[in-house]
Parts: C-alpha cells; structure tokens; sequence
C-alpha cells in the first residue's frame, strides 16, 4: 500500500479510514482501540514515519467519532514517541518509528510504497495488498460483528459434502492440472454451449475463484499506466486488481438499465483502453440488468474497436425469474467470460473460471503455473460432479436468496423508513440510498453497533455514491433482522458531517 501521504487530499484520509477496518468493534475505550489500530499500522509499516496523519475534526467526522476521542488517540501515541503533534504542522508518524518498522516487517518498504518500477504516465500508483474493506473484513478475529459487507452463502449445500464423500481420486496422476481437470473444463465448456455460445474445453481455463480469474486478466493484459473502462460504481475487488497493475481506471456510469452503453462506445473510441470490465447481469452493486439489445451493441463496439472486454458472471445465474432469458455477452462476440461457484454453492468452493479465445487461455494457464501450478484437484472433483446435477443445487439457492431479500427489504421499511432501495431482480445485495450524510462515515459508527456495511464510495471510480450502501440479503431471517436493528439504532445516533462531497475512497478507486 503507498504511503498515506503521497496520495491527494481528500484520498489520504480515506485511505485510512479503509485500513483501519474493525478497530471499534472491540471493548474498551474508543479513543484506546483507534490508538490500538493506529499503533499496529505503525508497527507494520503501513503508516511509514513522516506519514501526516489527518487533522482532528477532519478524522473524527470520518470515523463518526467526538474529537475528543482522536485527540485522546493521537495523544496516546505521541507519548510512545510514535507520533510527533507540533503547532501548524500537524500530527506525523515520529521518525523513532523507523526501527519498528523495519524489526516487524522485514521488506515493508515494497508492500508500504508505491512501485517504483511503475515507470513515466502511470496514472495511479501500483499496490501491493488490499485497503478494500470488502476484504479487510474477512482477515479481522472472529467477533460479534454481522457481516454485510461480504456476500456469499454462509453455509455450503448438502450436495457439496455428498460430492465429496464420492470422489473417487485420479490413479497415475501428478495432479498438477494448471489449466484446470479435463473433465471440469469440458462441464463448463457444456454449460456455455447450452446457452447457445459454442465452447471447446481448450476455451477455459479453471482459476481459484472468480478474483483469481480476473487477476490473471489483469496481470496479463495491463501495464502501468493504462487505461480500464470500468462501471461506477462497480465491484471493488476488480478496482484493487487493476490498481494492483498500476492501470487508470476509466468510469462510466450506471443507471437504472445498466452502464451508459452510449458513453462506454465513445470512452472506448478515445481512450482505446487495454481492457474493459463490466457486469452485465445482476450488476454488483446495483443489481442492474443490461438489455440485450444494450450487450450486443457494447459488444460490437468493443470488437470493432479492438478492446477486450471482460464480462462477470459470477452473480448471472441468480434470477429470481426461473424463466428470465439470459444471453451471454459472448453470444454476441468475442468477449472473454469469468464465473465462479463460489456465489450460487458456497464461498469456501474457491472454483472459478475463465472462457475466452483458445490462444489467450493458453497463455493465462502459462501464468497461472508460474503462480500456483493449478487449482485444488479434489475441489474440482467436487465442482465436476456438482455441474453434473446443477439445476436443484441453483433452485434451492435462488429461493433462498430471494427469501433473504424479501425478508431484509421488509425490515428496512419497517425500521429505516427513511432509507430506499429499489427491488432486486437476481443477485445477492441491495444498493441502499442514505437521505442524507454519507456512507463512508455512517459505516463506522454501524460498527460500533456490531455490523459491518460496504460504503458506497468503495465501489466508485467516478467519485460519487457517497450517499449508498451496499447490503447482502444471504444470511437467515433471524440474522438480517437483527442487523437491521443494529443498524437502526446506528442510524438514530448518526449526525453526519458537512455535505459529502464527490469522494470515493482512492484506497480502492485511484
């Protein structure tokens, strides 16, 4: 992660705030446990020393917070000798903080600091790990908190386990398989070709999950500095990847039929980016559906114009219609597909995959060796199976989630009145408009009230939904009731701050 202050007002402050992921959700004092988490961002290099740490009010706003509290925080850490507090230059990481450093993180200068390799033009510096809370979420202890920030079936289906008390394991088989079982890669190949997209096995390539996938794409077809067309907002996991690559994302806004096809062709006609991503079904976060009419003008624009485009499934099945149509973006051209069994089976099945172009599955199995040689054989075993049977596993799964969203829909009406959301028609999550403040700051004091929430602002490159939130309905009724309390009673101590500006957090959005 770079340096805090190298970047742009105001992304310092957003930074971290992402960073400091959980630090109210434990018990004590809340001044005690943001010097806790402030001292071990230190201690980790995350903040190196000099960083300038943002002003008090500033802070406290940000994190829903008196300033009494960050004062107490920063005074605390200024009597370790780990801050340096000195009238009109503010409050900075000490110098003394340099022997910590490098005692506690050996090599922290290259995960801390923006790539130097990145070369002249890179439009946003290169990243060595996540400040995307979506993630930063899952790496916390074990704790009271209710996650909706992170959607995913929180139990696996009976035919998963029945799957894998029926493996029978390869005999005379190394199991190294970097472009995936042939007997996984022919299912899906199947299943494309039922949609009426023809498919050879030689066309997929299976990954560790649908974010394994798009790291490949990334790492394969960007270099620094070049341009993403990217929707905003959109799934944040692909931000922190092409931010990974040194790459500039180029948004286009999401309305309530999908991206702005029409400003997708003409970005893609001046910018020629390297790459263009989009979720065309089910949105993430919108939940927005693109027509087909819509795709396959995307699509013949993108061909002609010789942009890549990248399509994620990985939420396309989960339509609550059993008899919705649903067209591949890649019936109407070459467009390089990711999916994943992670959304519909279970979070913990990290199958995932890549359909696209022969010679380019080729040379992202080539990559994919040089990472991990190939992806778990016994997993895929299980997926191979699971395939086989498909449609009662995606039934059971669709019911319950449409069950979740109806449940959680009818809470918030009946507890957050104030609060809108429009229906969902597939997918997992609710995009949910605040009436007023911003989300960002609403989601720390959630917090402290024992839910974790993804701020809007985390999924937009264009710098705006500052004002949303982005709900799972996949946990059971009694949980989602209980997180809606939660979060009514956050909401009824909210104050929020001055008129939120058009700021993302360019920890995830640079």
């Amino acid at each position: 992660m770079e340096p805090i202050e190298s970047l742009p007002q105001p992304a310092a402050l957003d930074v971290l705030v992402a960073r400091l992921g959980r630090w109210s959700a434990g018990r004590g004092p809340l001044y005690l446990l943001l010097a806790a988490r402030l001292r071990r961002l230190i201690d980790e290099g995350v903040l190196p020393p000099g960083t300038l740490l943002p002003p008090d009010r500033r802070f406290a706003t940000a994190l829903a917070v008196g300033r009494t509290t960050v004062v107490a925080a920063y005074d605390a850490l200024r009597q370790e000798g780990r801050l340096v507090r000195r009238q009109g230059s503010g409050t900075r990481v000490a110098p003394a903080a340099l022997l910590a450093r490098r005692l506690r993180s050996a090599g922290a200068e290259a995960t801390a600091g923006a790539d130097a390799g990145a070369g002249p033009g890179a439009g946003a510096p290169r990243v060595r790990e996540t400040s995307n809370p979506l993630f930063l979420h899952l790496l916390e202890a074990p704790d009271d908190v209710i996650l909706l920030s992170c959607a995913a079936p929180d139990r696996a289906p009976d035919a998963l386990a029945e799957a894998y008390r029926s493996l029978e394991l390869p005999v005379g088989d190394l199991g190294y398989h970097p472009a995936g079982l042939g007997a996984l890669r022919e299912a899906v190949a199947a299943r494309y070709a039922a949609r009426g997209v023809p498919t050879g096995p030689g066309q997929v390539l299976v990954t560790t999950g649908a974010q394994q996938a798009l790291a490949l794409l990334a790492r394969l077809l960007l270099a620094p500095g070049d341009g993403v067309l990217v929707e905003a907002p959109t799934y944040p996991g692909a931000l922190d990847l092409f931010r990974e690559a040194a790459a500039v994302p180029l948004p286009v806004a999401v309305g309530p039929d999908g991206i702005d096809v029409a400003e997708a062709v003409r970005l893609m006609e001046r910018h020629r980016p390297a790459l263009a991503y989009v979720v065309a079904r089910f949105q993430n976060p919108t939940g927005t559906v693109l027509s087909p009419l819509a795709g396959r003008r995307l699509v013949e624009a993108a061909n002609a114009l010789g942009v890549p485009l990248v399509e994620d499934e990985a939420l396309a099945d989960l339509a609550f219609d059993a008899g919705a149509p649903w067209t591949p973006l890649s019936a109407y051209g070459e467009v390089v597909a990711v999916g994943s069994l992670s959304k519909v089976v279970w979070g913990g099945l990290r199958i995932g995959w890549v359909r696209g172009p022969a010679p380019l599955i080729a040379r992202l199995a080539r990559l994919k060796a040089l990472h991990d040689l190939g992806s778990d054989v016994p997993a895929q075993l299980a997926a191979a199976r699971l395939l086989d049977g498909f449609g009662p596993v995606l039934a059971a799964r669709v019911r319950t989630a449409r069950a979740g969203h109806d449940h959680l829909r009818a809470e918030l009406a009946r507890l957050l009145p104030s609060w809108s959301c429009a229906p969902a028609a597939g997918g997992q999550t609710l995009w949910v408009r605040l009436p007023h403040g911003d989300g960002v700051s609403f989601a720390q004091l959630a917090l402290r009230h024992g839910v974790a929430v993804l701020p809007g602002a985390t999924a937009d490159a264009l710098g705006g939904s500052v004002r949303h939130l982005r709900l799972h309905f996949l946990a059971a009724p009694e949980v989602l009731t209980e997180a809606v309390r939660r979060l009514a009673a956050a909401w009824a101590e909210y104050t929020p701050g001055p008129e939120p500006v058009r700021a993302a957090l360019h920890a995830i959005t640079l």
